[in-house]
């Protein structure tokens, strides 16, 4: 397993994060999955025998019963290196403060996630979803008051936008704050907007980078065809993320996943989170599972290596169109392009 630092802190972070997402099996969650205690305790205990050492939640999965399950699971093996990142800002309940980025949820909802964990401290602290109603100057002063407190180690966004974190980051800095480690972000062949402002972003500011849903909620996994959605999937459950804009594009990708996985004698989930490892700006991706099965093959992903060949036939199958300002860059500014910009606008030139 390979471990790389997560964006500027000094903590190292294995490629390959554990989602919960699965586990609990309360509310609409069940329609991801329902893992309870006994098969979360093998999930957890196969991803951390094959060197995974960061666990990530959300107050929201379950509402609470992940969180539960996985603090009842990690018991003493936080002793042993194990990582544990959570998420706060959807409403775990009936009141007008129980959602939110404002100061008064944010601590709650810290405090809550600790009990539920049974730890002292979250490892990495991230914010689930933007909050256009409360102050960011309140929402950096709240994290950065839980990492003064020892109750957080580092935190870390969510599902911003590019001027989001700007700003946060130039609040940090401004304010003398706490500053934004990570962003965790939906990234995947099939859906690469993050490319246009996230990724950029990420190498810029010296950002780590965590993706979620990185198989696209199982369409890059090989058993979504053309006119085929196999029984027990997320999609057949009416699970809606990720939005498929251009399901012709789509079926194109999974083909060339499906030729290249025949070639190199691997599973289709295996291509699909190795070309992902191998982007530039990204530290972790995220695997998440019904079953031991998809764990383990998930989990393979970390040793395969992509030729130059491979990555250049996704590359270009997959490859986003050049939107305003970029391709006004592309054709006038690329004698002074950075690094940051051409993580974008390199295949084109």
């Amino acid at each position: 397993m390979e471990y790389r630092l997560l964006g500027r802190s000094g903590l190292k972070i294995s490629v390959i994060t554990m989602g919960t997402m699965t586990i609990g099996g309360r509310g609409k969650f069940a329609e991801v999955g329902n893992v309870g205690l006994k098969d979360a305790r093998r999930y957890v205990d196969l991803c951390l025998d094959a060197g995974v050492n960061l666990i990530d939640t959300a107050d929201i999965y379950s509402t609470g019963a992940c969180e539960e399950i996985i603090g009842e699971v990690l018991g003493g093996k936080r002793k042993n290196g194990v990582l544990v990142a959570t998420k706060a800002r959807f409403s775990m309940g009936p009141g007008p403060n129980d959602g939110g980025l404002s100061r008064q949820h944010l601590i709650a909802a810290c405090e809550a996630s600790l009990k539920r964990l049974k730890t002292d401290v979250i490892d990495l602290y991230q914010v689930h979803e933007w909050d256009g109603l409360t102050p960011l100057e309140e929402t950096m002063e709240a994290l950065d008051s839980l990492v003064r407190s020892g109750k957080v180690r580092y935190i870390g966004c969510s599902n911003y936008s590019g001027w989001h974190i700007m700003k946060a980051l130039g609040i940090s800095a401004l304010e003398g704050r706490q500053r934004f480690v990570s962003q965790q972000i939906h990234y995947t062949l099939e859906a690469r907007e993050a490319e246009y402002e996230l990724m950029p972003i990420a190498i810029d500011q010296g950002l780590g980078v965590l993706v979620w849903s990185p198989l696209a909620g199982g369409l890059l996994s090989g058993k979504h065809r053309r006119d085929e959605t196999p029984d027990g999937t997320r999609q057949l459950a009416g699970w809606k993320e990720p939005p498929i804009r251009d399901e012709e594009r789509l079926w194109k990708i999974v083909d060339m996943l499906v030729a290249i996985s025949g070639e190199r004698g691997v599973s289709t989930a295996q291509v699909a989170l190795a070309w992902l490892i191998g982007r530039k700006g990204v530290t972790s991706v995220i695997i998440g599972g019904r079953t031991e099965a998809q764990f383990s093959d998930n989990l393979s992903a970390a040793n395969l290596k992509l030729s130059d060949e491979e990555k250049e036939l996704l590359d270009a199958i997959s490859l986003p169109p050049v939107l305003y300002p970029y391709w006004h860059q592309l054709w006038t500014a690329r004698d002074r392009l950075g690094e940051a910009d051409l993580s974008l606008l390199g295949a084109h030139l």
